[in-house]
C-alpha cells in the first residue's frame, strides 16, 4: 500500500510532473474514488504562494480541469483533481502525427469552450500548450479534452508574482506582447490556442517567431499545405501579432470556427479513426477498480442446516455436584430411544414401577455384595447429606421424574462399586436429632418450672 497523506489521500504511483510539483495517482478514502494529486515540497515561499493561488481556483466546466480539494501534511501540501488517463495532446500527436482537420476543429471547439469560462472568471491562463491539454481515454469515440495546469495563471488586476520584465510561460507559445512584458490579457491565451491548432494540423511544434515576423512583413500569408482555407482564416485571426487585430474573446473565435466547419469536406470512408489510448497504465498490485484490495480471508465452508448424520457427538456428562446454594446440578436423562455411545454396552432397564416419588429404584448392577438391611421408615441413622432430597414437598406425579440413587450419590461413592449403599427413609441424622431433642426437653423443663412458681 502507498503512503496515506493527511489521513485521506493514499498516494499510489507517480503519473507526471507539473510546473511546481509531481503528480500522483491517489485514492481518496473519503469520496471512494481515484484522483490525481499534485504534491508540492514547500521549498520556498514564492513557489508555495503560486501553489496556493492555483488550488484556490474553482471552475466547474466539462473541459476545464481545476483543483477540487487540498490538504497539508508536515512539510508537504497537495491538491487534487479528476484523474484523466488519456495523456495530453502531445501523446496523441506522438501516436498519429498530423490529425484530420475535422478532428482538430472538434478539439479546438472544446478548448475554446473551456477557455471562455476561464476568462469569464477573470482568469488568464498564461500557459496554454499541448502538454497542458489533457485527454480522456475515450478510444475511438468522441474525444474529450480538459484544460489543466493553472500554476502560473492569474486574475486580471491581481498583483504579479514576478518582476515586470520577467516573462512567465513556455517558450514557443508566447504571444508577442508577452515577450515585451505587457500585462497578461485574454488575447494572449487566444494566440497560444492558434499555435496549438497549427501543432495539431502539422504534427510538429510551430515556429512562433518566424510566424510573427512573416505576419509583420507580409501580412496574413496563404493557407499552409494540408490546412483547408476556411479553417486557416480562423487560425489567422488567432495568430495576428497585434492583439487589437486578434480575436478579443474565446466566444467570438468559437463562433467563427463553427462557421468554418460547415465548409470543410466530409471525412472519407478510408480515413483512419483517431483513438485516444489509456496512457497511465494498469493499477499496481494491491489496488483494484474499487480501491485498495483487502487481503484474502481463509476459506471457510458454508454453514448449512445440520442433519442427523452431521450432528456432533454429545459431550460427556460431568459428575453431579452441588451448587453454592445447596441445590443439585442434575444432568438431563438420556433419551429412551438414543443408542449407547460407541464402546459402551447398553444396560438393561427395568420398567418403572408405580411407587412414590421418594421411592428410589435399585442401583445399577455391580460386583456382588451383601444387600444391607433397610431400616424402618423414618429411622434415625447416619445418612450422607448428599442423599437428602432438595424439597420435602413432592410435585405432581405426572410431571415428576423419579430420582435415581446414581444422580444423588457423590462422585466418590458412585465410582467405588464395592462400597455398600445404605438407603433409609428421609429423616434427620442422629447427630442432629439428639441435640435437638435435648434442647427441647430442657425448654420443656424450664417452662414447667416457671409455671409452678407463679
Amino acid at each position: 500500500m502507498g503512503e496515506v497523506f493527511a489521513g485521506r489521500y493514499e498516494l499510489i504511483d507517480p503519473i507526471g510532473r507539473g510546473g511546481v510539483g509531481a503528480v500522483w495517482r491517489a485514492w481518496d478514502h473519503r469520496r471512494r474514488r481515484y484522483v490525481a494529486a499534485k504534491v508540492l515540497q514547500q521549498s520556498d515561499a514564492h513557489t508555495l504562494l503560486r501553489f496556493v493561488r492555483e488550488q484556490a481556483l474553482r471552475i466547474e466546466h466539462p473541459h476545464v480541469l481545476a483543483p477540487a480539494s487540498w490538504a497539508a501534511d508536515d512539510d508537504k501540501v497537495l491538491f487534487t483533481m479528476d484523474l484523466v488517463s488519456g495523456g495530453s495532446l502531445a501523446h496523441v500527436i506522438g501516436d498519429y502525427g498530423p490529425l484530420p482537420p475535422r478532428f482538430v476543429c472538434l478539439l479546438l471547439d472544446q478548448l475554446l469552450s473551456g477557455l471562455s469560462t476561464v476568462h469569464a472568471e477573470g482568469v488568464v491562463h498564461r500557459d496554454i500548450k499541448p502538454a497542458n491539454i489533457l485527454m480522456e481515454a475515450t478510444g475511438t469515440g468522441r474525444p474529450h479534452l480538459r484544460l489543466s495546469d493553472f500554476g502560473i495563471s492569474m486574475r486580471k488586476g491581481e498583483p504579479r508574482l514576478t518582476e515586470t520584465d520577467y516573462v512567465v510561460g513556455t517558450p514557443g507559445y508566447f504571444a508577442p506582447e508577452q515577450m515585451m512584458g505587457a500585462e497578461p490579457d485574454f488575447p494572449a491565451d487566444l494566440f497560444a490556442v492558434g499555435l496549438v491548432a497549427l501543432y495539431l494540423l502539422q504534427g510538429r511544434k510551430p515556429d512562433a517567431r518566424a510566424l510573427v515576423e512573416h505576419f509583420a512583413a507580409h501580412g496574413t500569408p496563404g493557407a499552409p499545405q494540408g490546412i483547408p482555407e476556411p479553417l486557416w482564416q480562423v487560425l489567422a485571426g488567432l495568430l495576428q501579432p497585434d492583439p487589437q487585430a486578434r480575436f478579443r474573446t474565446a466566444t467570438g473565435a468559437r463562433k467563427a470556427l463553427s462557421a468554418a466547419v460547415e465548409m470543410l469536406p466530409e471525412p472519407g470512408p478510408d480515413d483512419e479513426p483517431v483513438e485516444v489510448f489509456d496512457q497511465i497504465g494498469p493499477l499496481p498490485a494491491g489496488f483494484g477498480p474499487d480501491g485498495p484490495v483487502k487481503a484474502p480471508q481463509p476459506h471457510q465452508p458454508a454453514q448449512g442446516p445440520r442433519t442427523s448424520a452431521q450432528e456432533p457427538p454429545a459431550a460427556p456428562r460431568s459428575p453431579v455436584s452441588m451448587s453454592e446454594t445447596g441445590s443439585f446440578h442434575l444432568a438431563p436423562p438420556p433419551h429412551p430411544h438414543s443408542p449407547p455411545p460407541p464402546g459402551q454396552r447398553q444396560q438393561p432397564q427395568a420398567p418403572p414401577a408405580a411407587h412414590s416419588p421418594y421411592q428410589q429404584p435399585a442401583p445399577a448392577p455391580g460386583p456382588p455384595h451383601v444387600q444391607p438391611t433397610v431400616p424402618p421408615p423414618y429411622t434415625a441413622g447416619v445418612v450422607d447429606l448428599s442423599l437428602a432430597p432438595t424439597s420435602g414437598v413432592p410435585l405432581d406425579a405426572p410431571a415428576t421424574r423419579p430420582c435415581t440413587a446414581q444422580q444423588h450419590q457423590p462422585t466418590a461413592a458412585r465410582t467405588s462399586a464395592s462400597a455398600p449403599v445404605r438407603r433409609t427413609r428421609p429423616g434427620p441424622p442422629l447427630k442432629v436429632a439428639v441435640p435437638v431433642l435435648v434442647v427441647a426437653l430442657v425448654c420443656f423443663a424450664v417452662g414447667f418450672w416457671a409455671l409452678t412458681r407463679m
